[in-house]
């Protein structure tokens, strides 16, 4: 008589389950996100600080000021950190397991490999995208307190202002899963960490709008649209040819997103551990 006990196949949700506390065994990984965090909002607040001391209630263009108590919720070294951060843990949640050889045991234990590299692709969404969402609305609500007497804080409900907030917010996850494939694709920490910064940091500063080839892809990549999203107005911009659009800098967002998930799952799929 056969009395062994059936072994249960496990779910997704058991997948997610595992992921997310392998995530957080990582003691780092809350420090990294606090001190990240108030990073964020300590530059955030110096920069509506600044703005509040210099600015003459009347002064300028109404559009322009707007656009300015806007930029100071999330000023661009806040993207620099969000990009370092978030890029760098999507990088280190499967290229660690590379590394110690943790991996074997993981793809041992739940042969496909594609729900296996979902559900890290899942904990790491929802954790950046918690991060985003705190910093970023928090980061608006503390700046433009801070502006309300100059008769410049901007509000919530404006659609512009929820479209800055939301860009700000959907950014760390969008870098995380880019972070996330590169770690895949090279199945080495520091070499997914160097290859997220040139892709994230530096291809768009070696791409001009100059041809409507160049400005296409300039576009293309993920900061070139959180900067497109995060302008109301385009007055005081450079001109050029080629402007951004808002569509497509949502859609260079969904693209990255899904583009590195799919990539990291064909490709852990394919390859041999």
């Amino acid at each position: 008589m056969n009395t062994r006990t059936p072994v249960r196949r496990a779910r997704f949700g058991d997948l997610l389950a595992a992921e997310w506390l392998k995530f957080w065994s990582l003691r780092s990984i809350p420090w990294v996100l606090a001190v990240g965090g108030l990073l964020i909002l300590a530059f955030n607040l110096k920069s509506a600080q600044y703005t509040h001391d210099h600015y003459t209630p009347g002064d300028g263009d109404p559009a322009v000021m707007k656009q300015e108590a806007l930029n100071v919720s999330f000023i661009t070294g806040s993207a620099d950190i969000v990009m370092l951060l978030a890029g760098g843990l999507g990088s280190i949640v499967i290229a660690g397991e590379y590394a110690t050889g943790l991996i074997r045991t993981t793809l041992a234990a739940v042969p496909d490999r594609r729900a296996v590299l979902l559900a890290k692709a899942g904990v790491l969404t929802a954790v950046l995208l918690g991060f985003g969402v705190l910093t970023a609305g928090l980061s608006f609500a503390l700046t433009q307190a801070v502006l309300a007497d100059r008769g410049i804080g901007q509000s919530i409900t404006d659609p512009t202002a929820l479209r800055y907030v939301a860009a700000a917010a959907l950014f760390a996850p969008v870098c995380g899963l880019v972070g996330l494939c590169l770690s895949t694709l090279l199945r080495h920490s520091a070499g997914a960490v160097v290859g997220t910064v040139v892709v994230l940091f530096f291809l768009p500063s070696l791409v001009t709008e100059r041809y409507r080839w160049t400005a296409d892809l300039l576009h293309a990549l993920p900061f070139a649209a959180w900067q497109r999203l995060a302008r109301t107005t385009l007055a005081g911009m450079r001109p050029t040819e080629y402007p951004a659009t808002v569509v497509g800098s949502w859609t260079a967002y969904a693209a990255w997103a899904l583009g590195s998930v799919v990539l990291a799952t064909v490709v852990i799929q394919r390859r041999d551990h």
